[in-house]
């Protein structure tokens, strides 16, 4: 006859490895259906915040949206989700264009995310950091290969100084669209020291050439938990995650390669959002990345 603390071990170990068979056996995020984004009344809603943080970087103090989920409590602590813009945005672009807050609100109450905090950084990391005039201007390019020092030596240290949230890179992400999604790209392959979970949505042609980006293919397989590329089927910027996705099959490093029809607009990037979302600061399958292909239903 076994001990009770024989049995109680045994009981935790099948209680583990049930859980585990559940995680895995779950489905994989599927293509947003009609009203993803539609406000709704009858749920707890998170909350957007202006933060104002000094960016030696820069030489003044910057502007950055911060969305705390529902429930959100200075008790617990939170992985972290850095959402950036493209060429013509600043911090408010997926605010005025995504709603991000209401796709991830509506995810939370059908229990499809962890609990995170999403940061929304300007991402033209300059002293007029306006979107206006020329934003094809060199300078404002630039700006927004400068936004790599900006993020890593004085936004994320100032989130972390502020919030409650875990200060690994097994929970910080780095996601976005178009210039955005190209400066995920580029700033969290080459800091995978710094984040474990990378998202291209539309990527832009500031994406750096795939042998720049993946310099040592069997790091990156250790220590990418998820890398997600999705594109629009007639964006005319598809080249550009096609190129990467070809390279990562050739390196063998497993990553999401999702194609949808749309161009280079919202509802491609409101869906990246909303697919990518789900898929982080959990566990994680790679054998389910093939699965990714688009469905309408």
């Amino acid at each position: 006859m076994k001990k009770p603390l024989q049995v109680k071990q045994l009981l935790c170990t099948i209680a583990a490895l049930l859980f585990t068979s559940f995680v895995f056996a779950q489905d994989i995020a599927k293509q947003a259906q009609a009203g993803f984004d539609v406000l709704r009344a009858d749920i707890p809603h998170g909350k957007i915040d202006t933060i104002l943080y000094d960016s030696k970087t820069v030489g003044n103090a910057r502007k950055a949206l911060i969305y705390t989920s529902p429930g959100f409590s200075g008790k617990n602590k939170y992985p972290v989700l850095y959402l950036l813009h493209g060429i013509g945005g600043d911090e408010k672009e997926w605010l005025n264009g995504g709603t991000p807050q209401i796709v991830l609100d509506n995810l939370y109450s059908e229990g499809k995310l962890t609990p995170m905090i999403v940061v929304l950084p300007n991402g033209r990391a300059m002293k007029d950091d306006r979107a206006t005039g020329n934003i094809m201007a060199p300078d404002k390019v630039a700006a927004f290969a400068t936004f790599e020092k900006d993020l890593l030596t004085d936004l994320i240290p100032f989130v972390e100084s502020r919030y409650p949230v875990i200060k690994d890179r097994e929970h910080r992400a780095i996601a976005g669209l178009s210039m955005g999604g190209g400066q995920s790209l580029n700033f969290g392959l080459g800091n995978l020291d710094k984040f474990a979970w990378v998202g291209a949505f539309s990527a832009a042609p500031n994406t750096k050439k795939p042998e720049e980006l993946v310099l040592d293919p069997e790091t990156a397989k250790k220590q990418l938990k998820l890398l997600w590329i999705s594109c629009g089927a007639s964006d005319g910027l598809l080249a550009f995650s096609k190129r990467t996705h070809e390279y990562l099959v050739e390196k063998g490093v497993p990553h999401v390669y999702y194609i949808e029809p749309g161009v280079h607009d919202f509802k491609v990037w409101k869906n990246g959002l909303y697919m990518f979302s789900q898929s982080i600061f959990k566990p994680v399958d790679v054998s389910n990345f093939a699965k990714y292909v688009y469905s309408d239903k």
